[in-house]
């Protein structure tokens, strides 16, 4: 009687990978010495799926600032779980082509509502601190809901007297994820709407159903 491995808890979800024949790609976590590390696992036989996997896995590297050991499982360099992120950067990472050219994302966006261009500072201790070029007139409020949407997008921190400042809890900067999550952040609600979309279309499906 054949077992299948324990692979760890499901976090994320692309049921039909556009990439590579419509497979099913999943993210999942396993615990190692008590810290999170992160599984990007297909059941498909299909051939090159494996370099599918490793492409996602190298693309995740880059995007949100991971490394990997030999067992091949991802890991963030503080040891922290960073639940809500892990999902984004797994997301992002499948829509990329295999064979793309992958660099990490400047911590600085165009502010399409606002007109201007905002950038993320760190400041240390995993605190970033978020600049608007010029002085529009809503300037403090386009601040406070792109900090916002940082903030619930990567669990940070915020300050009800500092506007502009986000906080990792693990007290470590990440510029590559900030640097993800900025593009999301001043529409956090379509990114949101997105990652429950991902999250209700099912299951990886079994080998013997790819």
């Amino acid at each position: 009687m054949s077992h299948t491995p324990f692979i760890g808890k499901r976090v994320e979800l692309v049921s039909m990978d556009p990439h590579f024949h419509d497979i099913s790609i999943g993210l999942y976590e396993q615990q190692h010495q008590g810290k999170p590390a992160y599984l990007v696992h297909t059941y498909s036989h299909k051939e090159g799926a494996d370099k599918r996997i490793s492409s996602v896995v190298e693309t995740m590297k880059i995007f949100g600032g991971l490394e990997s050991g030999d067992d091949g499982l991802l890991r963030f360099p503080c040891g922290d779980e960073h639940a809500l992120a892990i999902k984004r950067v797994f997301l992002d990472s499948c829509k990329v082509a295999p064979r793309s050219d992958v660099t990490t994302h400047p911590l600085r966006i165009h502010d399409k509502k606002s007109g201007c261009d905002v950038t993320a500072d760190s400041v240390g201790n995993g605190e970033y601190r978020l600049k608007i070029e010029g002085n529009p007139d809503d300037g403090p409020r386009r601040i406070a809901a792109i900090a916002r949407g940082l903030a619930r997008l990567g669990e940070m921190e915020t300050y009800d007297d500092q506007i502009d400042r986000v906080t990792f809890a693990c007290g470590q900067s990440h510029d590559a994820l900030i640097g993800l999550l900025l593009i999301r952040a001043p529409n956090v609600r379509a990114a949101m709407r997105e990652a429950e979309m991902m999250a209700a279309r099912g299951v990886l499906a079994a080998p013997s159903a790819q």
